[in-house]
């Protein structure tokens, strides 16, 4: 049986008052600041993963920060609290560890980590890039939207999915912008493009108005605070949202019922998986990037699948073969935690048309 660890944190206070009632009665930032004291905590094990090539179980284990603290404290402290857990992972039994949201962005995306612990480490970006491209198109074609003419938007474009994600589209001749904050980076990211594919992106710094010309946007940004709100989209746009914590505004759900917001990176495991531990999913269902791990628990594949920021297009191609191999899938789509039906898709073309006929 092939045995896996997985990162995660809090993303707020919210997640610490499940386990800890008391904070709901605290100040935020206090809490932030206690719990950054405590040690790495095994959350739950996790069995049930089950295809008819293999078996694995694992166990979540919680560094206690929140992304604030990730990005403003010590780079030296946080990545020593990723390692202690990655180490308490490895002494319960597991042989690869993946690093869930902000773990994995913190330095250099899991390379100095690995070079501090005995077990296999991935970051599980190359199935999140493959999960949110293939959820971003079946969705587009049930908006109506045809991803050959779209403009499409890569919000992130200079991190690892962001970059991955954009050099994926490109080859399939997607007409993209890229937005990201440090445009050395971003630039970086559109020679290779250029020199791989031979399309030319635009590139832009200013989240809005990227986001108001799209037709398509894929976020992927590490950006702490919602990015997209409600008057940026415009009628009929799709939204695939693979950031923690979320690139769009909670309020584009309340205000703009002609936009369509999903959820990426969410898929069904195979098996009668149990997490022991409620991150808000449906029962059966997980991250991406959890998934990732699973695959290489269930192949026994003990390697250092997804490191750093230049991910490799083959790497991505390839664990979704495994993915396929194995009976893991894209979910039914979710926005903002809940289900996304048939006939909400086409109350939101609906909606669209007449937000649109009214500007006529």
């Amino acid at each position: 049986m092939g045995t896996f660890g997985f990162i995660i944190h809090p993303i707020d206070v919210s997640d610490v008052a499940r386990k800890y009632p008391i904070a709901r009665h605290l100040p935020g930032r206090l809490v932030e600041t206690l719990i950054s004291h405590m040690p790495p905590l095994k959350v739950s094990q996790i069995t049930g993963v089950k295809s008819q090539y293999g078996e694995a179980e694992g166990w979540f284990v919680s560094v206690p920060l929140v992304p604030r603290l990730m990005l403003s404290l010590p780079e030296k402290r946080v990545l020593g609290k990723i390692i202690d857990a990655c180490n308490k992972a490895a002494d319960l039994g597991a042989k690869v560890v993946g690093l869930g949201a902000f773990t994995s962005v913190v330095g250099d995306a899991g390379v100095t980590i690995r070079r501090n612990v005995d077990v296999a480490v991935t970051t599980g970006n190359s199935y999140t890039v493959a999960t949110a491209i293939e959820a971003t198109e079946k969705a587009a074609r049930l908006m109506e939207i045809n991803m050959d003419e779209a403009n499409v938007l890569v919000l992130g474009a200079s991190g690892a999915i962001g970059r991955a994600v954009s050099l994926i589209m490109a080859d399939e001749g997607r007409h993209l912008t890229l937005c990201a904050r440090d445009m050395g980076r971003l630039e970086r990211v559109a020679e290779t493009i250029v020199s791989e594919t031979g399309m030319v992106p635009r590139l832009t710094r200013d989240v809005s108005a990227a986001v108001r010309e799209a037709d398509v946007v894929v976020c992927v940004s590490s950006a702490i605070d919602a990015i997209i709100e409600p008057d940026d989209l415009r009628p009929g746009a799709l939204v695939c949202d693979v950031s923690r914590p979320r690139n769009v505004s909670v309020e584009v759900k309340k205000k703009r019922n002609d936009v369509l917001i999903i959820e990426g990176g969410v898929v069904k495991v195979p098996g009668d998986v149990d997490f022991h531990f409620n991150f808000g999913f449906p029962p059966k269902t997980s991250y991406a990037c959890m998934a990732e791990t699973m695959l290489l628990a269930l192949e026994e594949n003990y390697s250092d699948w997804s490191l750093g920021r230049e991910m490799p297009v083959g790497k991505v191609k390839a664990i979704a073969e495994l993915a396929k191999k194995h009976g893991f899938e894209v979910a039914g789509f979710r926005s903002f935690e809940k289900p996304v039906t048939d006939e909400e898709i086409e109350r939101i073309k609906e909606n669209a048309k007449r937000r649109l006929k009214g500007r006529t």
